[in-house]
């Protein structure tokens, strides 16, 4: 999205205006990782002081931690310098306050070990800086790519980032095995003439770097909100009936999709109610087997072994009691009770009252006269002479 009110320029397409987003407007569709600060609005008790740490967030979502100790003003969406390795970092201010605190417990960030500080607000030159060395990014990491092919390494180059100052890179790769990158190392300083540094990451936060749209049509879930990236196996998609199709159970990063986690606990609630489904019901004319499952609609289909090709539907207090029926050796005559034969209805046809034997009393029937002919008002009738 390209807002023109942002001030970062980060994704900026054109010459003349700034795009990408700082998190300060309320969009909130530019940025990953969006928190909403649902304390900003609160004032604080007089005697208590606020929370002097802010997060600040960088290049694809990556978020971390400062200590404010000069306790500057810092509003959500302003750039600022921090504390980096053998130099300084610069990023954007994504959330101040209590809501920190509570942020860092979840991410399970001690107060005590999180000692970078910020440095100072940046000024103009040195925001001019950053934006030299983002723009270099992409043309990096291109080199890089005709680089590795040259030395033959099986690796994939998914990122480069760029520290704030310009002195150091950050190269972000995937590789199913085990890479001797040294020689690659040795030549990237030499031709960038800034440190390097080498960062392996998981085909997950690939896909969370690269970003995209799910067959759901929306965001990818890991580059908008998703951080903990927890183990996802096919019993998942056992539980809840799904085809295993690794084509359509796998996201873009090759794997099965995190989402198929995020209703397995109902299933399993809804599961635990359904009876044993591998026990056969037994009735007069043989077993009757289980087919499929309706989890939420609480129903079963069965078939005898015999009749495959029809199936019948049964609640699940019906199949629970039949099978506590089985248990003590007893067999249902069949599975659906069936109407009355046609012998019984007829039988009951006639104990019903008949229409002919009703005693009102038969209404009077008309018999067909013949109507007389009317006369033309102008015919009249002369007197006989005589």
């Amino acid at each position: 999205m390209a807002c023109t009110s942002c001030s970062s320029n980060r994704g900026n397409t054109s010459n003349d205006k700034k795009g990408g987003c700082s998190g300060s407007c309320s969009t909130g569709g530019c940025n990953q990782m969006n928190v909403f600060d649902w304390l900003a609005n609160m004032q604080y008790p007089s005697q208590e002081a606020t929370f002097d740490y802010v997060e600040v967030r960088f290049k694809n979502g990556r978020k971390d931690y400062y200590k404010n100790p000069n306790k500057w003003n810092l509003y959500v969406g302003e750039l600022i310098m921090v504390e980096a390795q053998g130099g300084y970092d610069m990023g954007a201010v994504s959330l101040t306050g209590e809501l920190v605190r509570i942020q860092m417990r979840k991410a399970d960030v001690k107060v005590e070990l999180a000692t970078k500080e910020v440095y100072a607000k940046p000024r103009q030159m040195e925001i001019d800086k950053w934006e030299r060395s983002f723009q270099q990014e992409e043309k990096v990491m291109l080199r890089t790519r005709k680089i590795i092919d040259q030395l033959k390494i099986q690796m994939k180059l998914s990122d480069v980032e760029f520290q704030g100052d310009g002195t150091k890179a950050t190269f972000y790769y995937t590789a199913e095995d085990r890479v001797d990158f040294r020689q690659l190392i040795r030549l990237l300083a030499e031709e960038f003439r800034i440190r390097i540094e080498m960062k392996q990451i998981g085909t997950r936060q690939e896909a969370a770097k690269i970003g995209g749209i799910g067959i759901c049509g929306r965001e990818l879930c890991c580059s908008t909100w998703l951080k903990d990236f927890r183990v996802v196996n096919t019993n998942a998609a056992r539980y809840q009936q799904l085809a295993l199709n690794p084509q359509k159970l796998a996201g873009q990063c090759g794997k099965l999709k995190c989402c198929l986690n995020f209703e397995l606990d109902s299933y399993l609630d809804a599961i635990k109610r359904l009876p044993d489904t591998s026990i056969p019901l037994k009735t007069d004319k043989g077993n009757a087997v289980h087919l499929k499952t309706d989890i939420f609609k609480q129903v079963l289909w069965y078939s005898l072994t015999g009749e495959l090709s029809t199936s019948v539907i049964l609640p699940v207090a019906k199949v629970k009691a039949i099978q506590e029926l089985n248990k003590t050796g007893k067999t249902v005559p069949d599975l659906v009770e069936k109407e009355p034969s046609t012998e019984n209805k007829e039988v009951a046809r006639e104990t019903k009252p008949s229409r002919e034997t009703n005693s009102r009393p038969n209404r009077p029937t008309h018999q067909n006269k013949p109507r007389p002919k009317p006369q033309s008002p102008t015919a009249t009738t002369k007197p006989t002479e005589k």
